[in-house]
């Protein structure tokens, strides 16, 4: 022991050394983007993104700090992340995978310090054109929905993070609805698909029992039960929406019993109750997203709700904005407030996972930009922060 140094001292010195260092670096949060990146893109146009970016997210600013472009031709245009947070999984819209006609889902492990993505393998998503996929909330199956093969698959996830071949691949039958929405302002022409079945969403609800997806070209949400040691879906219902409406994508609220599907072509919102015992949907409230008065085009694309369930958000293409809606203590919609997405046709736009802040992907204008979330009254102020990404189709977060 130094003479020098008394007692008290060396106890004061031995205790500040066993607590938690103040220079504890917080959690790292990384964007990963999706992107059209073939020379086909959707609706015929070019695809000018060059597959999925990575990125470091700033907390402070929201700014994004490219670290990554994992090339991929095939576009990798909707992603998902394994609860595990070690694996990403990616919908490669294309139609033209080995058979011919299907597309595929590839996957990539995750590196844990940089978040770079290294791909481990592909497999077919047993339809045309997959749009959107999903991870169960075992992490052990991926759930695909295939827009133009107009059929849902069911993938295993294998213990090294691997996809391999379908379980079950349910093809939808149903007759097409009409092609002009019944819900839709007046003057629209908003006619995307109604010539046949189209998976566009497929995702468990909360618990994991039950797996829901809707079919933009037959105005249907299917529920059905998953068998999680078969891979197999047992069907529970199809619910049906106003004919022509073309339901796209859906949310369920945090406390699990609020369903919202937002409907593409009549640019609506409808909330369901669920019931978590049976998978039961039933209808309850039906709202516009645009403005009143509006009248023309439009195509809704994503929907998205606050961490704390208080309030929803609505994307509008053409029209170009997030509508904000306030979630009432029955589950209810009130509209709030709406912004200007700062960009052209926002496909997609997420809130990252503190809350703080919104990310919209701008298809056409080949931007992603960033808002501040006001978690008091759900409003959005644009940060004035872009980040250049090709053809961008969906983001999404995690924290390492």
């Amino acid at each position: 022991m130094n003479p020098n140094v008394s007692r008290r001292q060396l106890l004061k010195t031995s205790s500040a050394a066993l607590l938690p260092s103040r220079d504890v670096a917080p959690p790292r949060v990384l964007a990963y983007v999706g992107t059209y990146s073939s020379p086909q893109g959707p609706e015929g146009s070019k695809g000018n993104g060059k597959g999925i970016y990575v990125f470091a997210m700033d907390p402070a600013t929201g700014s994004l700090a490219e670290q990554q472009i994992c090339e991929d031709e095939r576009n990798p245009a909707s992603l998902a992340l394994h609860p595990s947070a070690k694996y990403l999984y990616a919908a490669n819209e294309v139609t033209n995978f080995n058979s011919g006609h299907a597309g595929a889902v590839t996957a990539y492990a995750i590196d844990a310090r940089s978040g770079r993505l290294a791909r481990l393998n592909i497999v077919s998503s047993e339809g045309a054109g997959p749009a959107h996929l999903s991870v169960h909330p075992s992490g052990k199956y991926v759930l695909v929905a295939n827009y133009h093969g107009g059929s849902f698959a069911v993938l295993p996830i294998l213990p090294d993070g691997r996809v391999a071949s379908a379980t079950d691949v349910k093809q939808d039958t149903q007759t097409p609805g009409p092609i002009h929405a019944k819900s839709a302002p007046p003057g629209s022409f908003a006619i995307s698909g109604h010539d046949r079945p189209h998976a566009h969403m497929i995702e468990s609800d909360p618990s994991g029992n039950f797996i829901l997806g809707c079919d933009l070209g037959t105005d249907t949400i299917h529920v059905w039960r998953l068998n999680r040691q078969s891979g197999k879906l047992g069907l529970v219902s199809d619910v049906s929406v106003p004919a022509g409406d073309g339901p796209r994508h859906f949310v369920f609220h945090p406390n699990g019993r609020w369903f919202y599907s937002i409907q593409e072509e009549s640019s609506t919102l409808i909330l369901f109750d669920f019931d978590p015992k049976s998978g039961a949907l039933k209808a309850r409230q039906q709202i516009s997203t645009l403005p009143a008065g509006f009248v023309g085009t439009n195509f809704t694309s994503e929907v998205r709700i606050s961490n704390d369930g208080n309030f929803l958000y609505a994307a509008n293409r053409l029209h170009d904005s997030i509508a904000v809606f306030a979630v009432s203590a029955s589950g209810e919609l009130a509209f709030a407030s709406e912004t200007w997405t700062r960009g052209d046709y926002p496909r997609s736009f997420t809130i990252d996972p503190s809350g703080t802040y919104l990310y919209c992907c701008n298809q056409r204008s080949d931007v992603v930009t960033c808002f501040h979330v006001n978690r008091t009254t759900g409003a959005l102020t644009f940060t004035d922060r872009y980040t250049p990404v090709g053809t961008p189709s969906i983001i999404i977060f995690r924290t390492a």
